[in-house]
This record gives structure tokens, C-alpha cells and sequence, in this order.
């Protein structure tokens, strides 16, 4: 499947040929250049790294890391894998490019060049998109435009944020994909956990984890006699599933109220779709 391109790209951010900018390509210490503070990616694999490492003894660095002035050194901006494989192969120099960016832009410049080499897993990439918003202020819309993905694939991410802890370590382990864990937002810890171990044992889809999930909220009808407490949790339960936000029923008499909580403009707006039904979470 041919990729999609990420918005204005890292060639838009970094110059394929640098020399053509008339941006000087430094030699440096790598005990000089501190860690990217903004680094999305936070699994590293040591074999790959240590491959790295034996190419780079035998031909060298081909692509300059992209470092920004640091106190008295560099801090990193791209190129987390070459720095680590220099270190370990003993590399005295490193060529790099010093750029003038934020740490907005440093950050954004990051993301996009994980995002361009397929390296950040799902929870890495909601995660760095949660910091772009908290942290810079930036709205999905803004996001979804620096990343070249639509503002429902950015909000669809984020959402995985929600997910119970036990269920985020098995997409860490890549035991089940970002897709399986969108399919469970929203279900009650209890049954995230049971289909999560269903996925994982039966090696369902994310099409066949979204039918369970379907079916399991279609056949909880509500039981004879049961308490008023316990109907307003089902159907609080019941609502959450399909909306893939909390909400809280109130009950006044025969009456009451359905409060769907949101966590942004954004989130707003994702919920007006669901429920008009131009549903984001359909999407794969």
C-alpha cells in the first residue's frame, strides 16, 4: 500500500541537500550533543542499533544529525538512532547540521521524521500528539496539518491515551495493533481486559474486535428486576462504548439528564460526528 505523505514533510524542514542552503555540515563531539527532550520514540531496538553501529565502522555516517545550540554543546533534534549507534561504535566526530528552532518546531521536526520512517508505535504517536496540544497549544486541525494525516486519524489516536494500563503494555509489546485498542475505547475496564486477552489468544482482527465489541453492547439488555443503581451504570456503560467518552445518567423521577464529558474542541467536534453519524470511529 503506497504511503500517504506527512504534510510539509521533513525534506520542508530539514533541505535534502544541505549544501544547496549553504547550511555548513559540522564535525562534533556525540559526548557533546545532549538527548532530544522531545524525542516521540521511547523503544529503542539494540540489535538494530548495534547494525548500525557496524555500518557505520565500516562506511561512516551518510545522513548529518540535526542539532540545535545547547548551553555550550548541541542538543539533538534528529537522528536519535545514528547518535546511539556512534556512541556505541566509538565514534570520536559526528557530522551534524545546528539548527535555529523552538521547541515547538523541535518537537514537530521529531514527530515527522518518526512518523516518515514508520518508527513510533501507536501509544508513542498519541502521546506525542497529546504534548503538541498540551504543551504548545497546538489544535488537532494544527496537528493533523504538520503530520499530512485528517483531524479524525489524530483524534482516533489520542483516544488510545484512554485506555486501561494493562491493555496499553500489549500494544507496547505489539501484541495487539493501535487499531484493536481504538475498538476498546470506551468499554468498561473488565471487558477491555477480557477482549484484549481474546485478541491475543485467538489472534482476532481489528474487524472481528470491533464485532465482539458490537455485539457485546447489542446483547446487554437490561435484566428483570433490577436495581435503578444498577440499570443507570449498564446503560452509562452501554453509552460510553458507543460514544468512546464517559458519561454520566441522572435520574429525577421518570425523568432525568445525559452528561457526555469532552476533552477539547476537537473531542467536541468528534462527538457530533458519532452522533449524527458521520462516524470517525468506523474509520480503519
Amino acid at each position: 500500500m503506497a504511503r500517504r505523505g506527512l504534510g510539509r514533510g521533513i525534506d520542508s524542514l530539514i533541505p535534502a541537500v544541505l549544501e544547496d542552503q549553504g547550511e555548513e555540515i559540522l564535525q562534533v563531539d556525540p559526548k557533546d550533543i545532549r538527548a532530544n527532550p522531545y524525542q516521540p520514540r521511547q523503544v529503542f531496538d539494540d540489535a538494530a542499533i548495534e547494525e548500525l553501529a557496524a555500518s557505520m565502522v565500516e562506511h561512516g555516517i551518510i545522513q548529518p544529525l540535526i542539532v540545535r545550540r545547547y548551553d555550550a554543546g548541541y542538543q539533538l533534534v534528529a537522528g536519535e538512532r545514528r547518535l546511539r549507534a556512534a556512541m556505541r561504535a566509538g565514534l570520536d566526530k559526528v557530522p551534524v547540521v545546528v539548527k535555529s528552532l523552538s521547541d515547538r518546531e523541535a518537537m514537530e521536526l521529531s514527530l515527522v521524521e518518526n512518523l516518515q520512517r514508520e518508527d513510533l508505535g501507536p501509544l508513542e504517536e498519541a502521546e506525542a500528539y497529546r504534548r503538541l496540544s498540551e504543551e504548545f497549544g497546538l489544535t488537532q486541525e494544527q496537528i493533523a496539518q504538520r503530520v499530512g494525516k485528517s483531524r479524525s486519524d489524530i483524534a482516533n489516536t489520542l483516544r488510545l491515551l484512554r485506555l486501561e494500563p494493562e491493555v496499553k503494555q500489549l500494544i507496547n509489546e505489539g501484541k495487539i495493533s493501535g487499531g484493536h485498542g481504538r475498538a476498546l475505547v470506551g468499554l468498561p475496564r473488565e471487558q477491555q481486559l477480557s477482549i484484549a486477552r481474546s485478541i491475543v489468544e485467538r489472534g482476532l482482527s481489528v474487524r472481528s474486535t470491533e464485532e465482539t465489541v458490537a455485539s457485546k453492547v447489542a446483547n446487554k439488555k437490561p435484566r428483570q428486576k433490577k436495581s435503578q443503581a444498577m440499570r443507570i451504570r449498564e446503560a452509562e456503560e452501554l453509552l460510553a462504548a458507543a460514544l468512546g467518552s464517559p458519561v454520566v445518567v441522572k435520574r429525577q423521577g421518570t425523568k432525568g439528564t445525559i452528561s457526555i464529558s469532552f476533552f477539547g474542541p476537537e473531542d467536541l467536534e468528534r462527538l457530533i460526528e458519532v452522533i449524527s453519524g458521520n462516524n470517525p470511529r468506523s474509520q480503519p
